[in-house]
Parts: C-alpha cells; sequence; structure tokens
C-alpha cells in the first residue's frame, strides 16, 4: 500500500457523502420480479436487435436483444418466462428504448462453464467470451467492454487500473463488492490482466473504505499477486478517468484522447466482477449489484439485482418511504437523473436509487452571476464554466468549444459551489448537443 494518500491537483468538491446509510449493508439478493422490463438501449452505440416476439419463451441467461455494430452489446433475459410483449419505455436518461417484456415463470437453470477453464484460453478467446456476455462498464457510462480492450497496433498496455473509488455520495455497491466478493473481483482483475499483459496493475480505493482497502491487500498477498492498492483521498470526483490516472500515474489524458492515449486502460470494479462471472462462470450480464438509499427511504440497502427490476420494487422491498421524498434519483446525486416514474427499470448502468429529502431537492433562488469565480476553483478539468454558459447562453457555441465546452465532463462541481444557483451543468449538456447540431 502506498504510504502517500494521493489525488488529482486542482479542483473538485468534497460533498457529505451520506454513505453510513448503507456502507455497512451486506448485499443480499432482490426478489424476483414477476415481470422484468429489458431494455435493448443498455450501452453506448446502436440498441440491440430483438431475437424475441410476444408469447415466446424464454431462459435465464438466454439471449434475446443482439449487438448491432462495434459499439453495441449484447442483451439477455434475466428471468425464465414469456415475452409478453415488445414496448417502448423511457429509461432513467430521458433515452426512449425498445424493451422486451418477460413475464415470470418456470425455473432458473443452473449451470455454465467450470471456474478455473479460462486459464487455458488466449486473449482472444477471453474477449470473445466478454463481448458474447453483453459486458459494458457498469460504472455508469456502459461503453462496451470489448472495445475499451482492444488495443491498437503499436500501442502497449502499461497501467491497468481498477477504479475503485465510488466517489459520489451515497452509493456504496461497489464498496461492499471490493469487501464481499474479494476473490471473484482479484480473478476478474487477473483475467484481463491476461488479456492486457500490463506492466503494473494498480486499485484505485479512497480512504473512506479502510475495511475494502485491508480486504483487497490480505487477499492479494495470500494469492501472491503483483497488483497495488493505492489509498486516495476523499474528494469528487476521483473516480473520472482522468483524474485518477492524474492521481496514480501522474499522466494527464490529452484533450479529446483516450486512457490509452498515455498507455493506460481503467475499468470499474464492478465490470471487473462482471468479467469474472462472465469468463469463470459462463453467466452473461443479468444482473448488477444496485445502492438503494436515501433519507427518506425506511431501510437502506444494497441489493444483487435482475437487470429489468422496476426501481418501485426495489423501494418497496426498502420498506417504502418515511418522509415525502423530493426525488427519486438514479445514480449519484452529482451526475444521476431524477426519475419521474418508478416503473423505470433497472439497466446495466444503474449503480444506485435515491430517495431524496425535500430539503435536500429544494431549489435555491437563482441570482446573476456575481463572478465569485468559485467555480473556476471547483472545475477539475480546468475550464472556466461561467464564461462557457455565457457562450452558450448567446449561441456563440464557437467560442464554447473552442474554450474546451468538450472537456466537460458534467461532473456537477461547477453547480454544487454556485452561490447563483445558476444551472451551470444543464447549460453545458443544452450547449454539447447545439454546438454538435451546429456542427452537422
Amino acid at each position: 500500500m502506498a504510504s502517500k494518500i494521493r489525488t488529482f491537483p486542482g479542483g473538485g468538491v468534497h460533498p457529505h457523502d451520506y454513505k453510513y446509510l448503507s456502507n455497512d449493508i451486506p448485499i443480499r439478493n432482490a426478489p424476483i420480479p414477476p415481470e422484468a422490463v429489458i431494455a435493448l438501449q443498455q450501452h453506448m452505440g446502436a440498441p440491440a436487435q430483438c431475437l424475441v416476439a410476444p408469447g415466446d419463451e424464454v431462459r435465464e441467461g438466454m439471449l434475446i436483444g443482439k449487438a448491432q455494430g462495434v459499439f453495441s452489446a449484447n442483451v439477455h433475459a434475466s428471468i425464465p418466462g414469456k415475452v409478453k410483449e415488445i414496448r417502448d419505455i423511457y429509461l432513467a436518461t430521458g433515452i426512449r428504448s425498445k424493451a422486451v417484456v418477460i413475464e415470470f415463470e418456470g425455473e432458473f437453470e443452473t449451470g455454465g462453464t467450470a471456474e478455473g477453464d479460462w486459464r487455458s484460453k488466449d486473449p482472444q478467446e477471453l474477449m470473445q467470451l466478454i463481448r458474447d456476455q453483453g459486458i459494458v462498464g457498469l460504472g455508469g457510462a456502459t461503453f462496451p467492454t470489448p472495445i475499451k480492450f482492444t488495443i491498437r497496433e503499436g500501442n502497449k498496455v502499461e497501467f491497468f487500473v481498477i477504479n475503485g473509488v465510488e466517489c459520489e455520495p451515497f452509493l456504496t455497491s461497489d464498496h461492499r463488492l471490493m469487501v464481499e466478493k474479494t476473490e471473484g473481483l482479484l480473478t476478474g482483475v487477473e483475467i484481463v490482466s491476461r488479456i492486457l499483459s500490463p506492466r503494473r496493475v494498480l486499485i484505485g480505493v479512497e480512504e473512506n473504505k479502510p475495511d475494502a482497502i485491508e480486504t483487497l491487500n490480505r487477499e492479494i498477498s495470500k494469492k501472491r499477486l503483483s497488483i497495488e492498492v493505492v489509498v486516495l483521498k476523499t474528494k469528487y470526483p476521483q473516480g473520472d478517468e482522468k483524474q485518477l490516472l492524474k492521481a496514480l500515474i501522474h499522466q494527464e489524458v490529452p484533450s479529446g484522447g483516450l486512457p490509452l492515449d498515455i498507455g493506460a486502460v481503467v475499468s470499474n470494479a464492478g465490470t471487473i466482477y462482471a468479467i469474472y462471472e462472465a469468463v469463470a462462470l459462463g453467466k452473461p450480464l443479468i444482473e448488477r449489484i444496485v445502492t438503494v438509499t436515501g433519507p427518506a427511504l425506511k431501510s437502506p440497502a444494497n441489493f444483487k439485482v435482475r437487470i429489468g427490476t422496476p426501481v418501485g420494487n426495489l423501494l418497496e422491498e426498502c420498506g417504502g418511504f418515511i418522509s415525502t421524498p423530493g426525488k427519486i434519483v438514479a445514480g449519484g446525486p452529482m451526475m444521476g437523473f431524477a426519475l419521474a416514474d418508478p416503473g423505470v427499470p433497472v439497466v446495466k448502468g444503474t449503480s444506485g436509487i435515491l430517495a431524496l429529502s425535500e430539503k435536500q431537492t429544494r431549489p435555491g433562488l437563482q441570482t446573476p452571476c456575481i463572478g465569485c469565480g468559485r467555480c473556476v476553483v471547483a472545475c477539475p478539468f480546468g475550464l472556466s464554466p461561467t464564461a462557457l454558459y455565457k457562450w452558450i447562453d448567446h449561441q456563440e457555441y464557437d467560442e464554447a468549444m473552442s474554450a474546451g465546452l468538450m472537456d466537460c465532463k458534467e461532473c456537477g462541481c461547477c453547480n454544487y459551489v454556485c452561490p447563483a444557483r445558476i444551472p451551470l451543468v444543464q447549460g453545458m449538456k443544452l450547449g454539447k448537443i447545439l454546438a454538435r447540431k451546429k456542427k452537422g
């Protein structure tokens, strides 16, 4: 373990994290939903092609959506049953998607490849298994994992980084995974290391997870693995891959570039565990760990949830509300999306469901910018959010683009510190859309 606690050099904020609500609560299985609503758009890129029709019987883990194009991903049935209908739904992100609605019936099957078989496979075979099982990034971006692990000719991976930071307030699913599923997680790291052949393997964990740090170090020592656990300062957005690489290897990803441009590949801890299950156990990505928490909720929990489970089912399993929530959010409070309908299903990228109090979500009165510069100081990407917002507001998109608009990760630090309550992040989102339209 590194003796010095590391962090990225500039910007960032430290909001109250509320992790105490669920960080000591062990993972338990969520109830199987009577009806699973499985979206065919759970990844970046084109929606998966639907392979089933109403009335079809499906098995657990059966391929029901085939990847279309390089940036697409396979989708599998999370429960056995009968296809009730194919319908359009809106996801938490506002994206419209076709969804396969499966009514639960029948029995679950057991099976999969024997653990350890992966050691006899070459990197190409391992990559194909990851592709077949529909693995995408579980940190929220849902970037198809095989694309991230495809190394261009002439490039070499110096650093393979496992992101165990989980810097968003409230979320503890990765924390619990590192504590409870350590052996599987480390096997996943070995699998990916076989594919990438990195010079160094690093796991970044914030200092507010001492039990995870201790457990990882103990198991790494027991298995005699060449993996370094690096302790990071508790600061948001430490988990952004650009900031994580600044903290761990002291190198910066170039504007518009990728971590591979500096010889690095970064994967979320949940993604690595999903790779373990896919390759060592022969299990597609049909469930994931989700934190369901918040001050308006009676009994917060960490669940292993079948993809397609309606959010409302999880809220009920937590005992419902102890007060009227001001907002239900999918993801973390800094970068998550407010839900208008508790019938929205859990998808591969759903890391948490938050029931926030009315006090926490009460909007402040927006006033004109006072030029305090707090947003500039807080921006971890070295941007001037107030200047970008003004250019976007005046439809001067070329100026905004030249000033680094596309480098904005919409992390929310500027919103968090703005005393004028200006919706800076929403302005950046809109500005990007309109700038792309103008560019054609």
